[in-house]
């Protein structure tokens, strides 16, 4: 018997760009193609659904470079409150459509789809209800949580994201990928220089 469970994909991609400089670091470009958009197609090419992307109020920019893709948009007039809002949005709009929901975020590029097919696939072979992508013995990103979790999700604060969550769950584990993209973000310009090299 297999484990049908319905995963969805969230994207977190409300961030305010701080540390890049002048511009929305989501919409700079790695091989061509926009940041937040590369890494929404990790969501959308991998084996989960419906996808949803979570965008601040002033990303007219995102909103128009993830035009295309099979993904619902979800404004969060709050983000500059933090990451959490944006968390509780995606919980918001996951809990009547999944079991569980997989975050990823729109800085982070280089994710490959399957390493998210990996995290499905280890919740539903009953490896924990909070899983977390890692790579070399290091927890990254994506992270997925089952849907008892979603309450204490939707009450997380500040700009923390699930990691208070997924430390407190008593079966939480770091799913191996052999993936460097679950370390791989971009907060700096430095930091996409390195990915372009």
């Amino acid at each position: 018997m297999t484990d049908e469970r319905a995963v969805a994909g969230v994207l977190l991609a409300a961030g305010d760009s701080d540390r890049f400089g002048e511009r929305d670091k989501l919409l700079a470009t790695l091989d061509g193609e926009p940041l937040v958009r590369r890494a929404a197609r990790t969501l959308v090419d991998a084996e989960v659904g419906p996808v949803a992307a979570v965008v601040g109020p002033e990303s007219s920019g995102v909103r128009d470079v993830l035009a295309g893709l099979d993904l619902a948009v979800v404004a969060n007039p709050d983000a500059a409150a933090g990451q959490a809002t944006s968390v509780r949005r995606g919980v918001a709009w996951a809990r009547d459509r999944a079991d569980a929901v997989a975050f990823a975020l729109g800085d982070m590029p280089r994710v490959d789809p399957g390493t998210v097919d990996r995290l499905v696939a280890a919740y539903r072979a009953g490896r924990g209800s909070a899983l977390a992508a890692g790579y070399d013995g290091q927890r990254g990103n994506p992270v997925l949580f089952d849907g008892h979790h979603f309450d204490a999700l939707a009450a997380v604060e500040g700009d923390r994201g699930g990691r208070g969550v997924f430390g407190s769950a008593d079966d939480a584990a770091v799913v191996e990928t052999g993936d460097p993209g679950v370390r791989a973000d971009v907060d700096t310009p430095a930091d996409l220089a390195a990915l372009r090299e």
